[in-house]
């Protein structure tokens, strides 16, 4: 009988590859995306320059803005809140947002309110959200980083909204008018990617360089 074949080598099979699954998107504990939208939000708009006035048992809120595109985020962002809101009419390159009187916003006048002087309660704290509806209202791109403007008769707010910021990792410099304030400048690359991160995603009507990290 001839010999017989020599049997082949079992070659083992592979495994078979697992799927590559993205890194999952590390969400801000201060982030947009950290709470729902609520009208305590607004105190980001109470920490730039919006104006606050107390009738009654409502409050309302004004702020004047250099863009018509930040009316349009803002008012968006109001409804968002459950807040009606009206574009005044535009004065030297200026326009205006401001709420309906609302009992929703009563709670921030009364926190916010020392007589008609704005100032911070002792518990301020800056979130994504406050930072987002600041940004869009007082936001600007520098050379230098990024400036949120202040209230120019709003000096008691000035240091612990400058507190508020530098507890949630934004440490920033305040510029007086000479230097094209009041407003607090935040620079360094670490520092705006922290700023872009808590703001959240550009509104589709802000241009992309007026956003925090956006492109020119």
């Amino acid at each position: 009988m001839p010999p017989e074949a020599p049997a082949e080598p079992v070659v083992p099979l592979d495994p078979p590859a697992e799927p590559v699954v993205p890194p999952a998107r590390q969400l801000s504990l201060f982030g947009v995306e950290a709470a729902d939208p609520s009208v305590g939000d607004l105190a980001g708009l109470l920490a730039g320059p919006g104006e606050l006035v107390r009738m009654g048992g409502t409050a309302r809120i004004t702020i004047v803005v250099d863009a018509a595109w930040r009316v349009h985020v803002l008012v968006a962002e109001l409804a968002r809140r459950g807040l009606t809101a009206s574009w005044l009419g535009r004065v030297a390159e200026q326009h205006g947002v401001q709420t309906s009187y609302s009992t929703l916003l009563a709670p921030l006048g009364a926190s916010w309110l020392r007589g008609t002087e704005k100032r911070p309660p002792p518990n301020f704290f800056l979130t994504g959200p406050r930072l987002r509806l600041w940004a869009a209202a007082a936001g600007r791109p520098e050379p230098l980083g990024f400036s949120l403007r202040l209230g120019p008769a709003d000096e008691a707010c000035w240091e612990p909204v400058g507190a508020a910021l530098a507890a949630i990792g934004l440490p920033a410099v305040l510029l007086d008018a000479r230097a094209g304030g009041p407003a607090y400048r935040i620079t360094g690359r670490r520092r705006l990617a922290r700023l872009a991160e808590l703001v959240g995603d550009r509104p589709p009507p802000a241009p992309p360089s007026q956003w925090p990290g956006g492109t020119s």
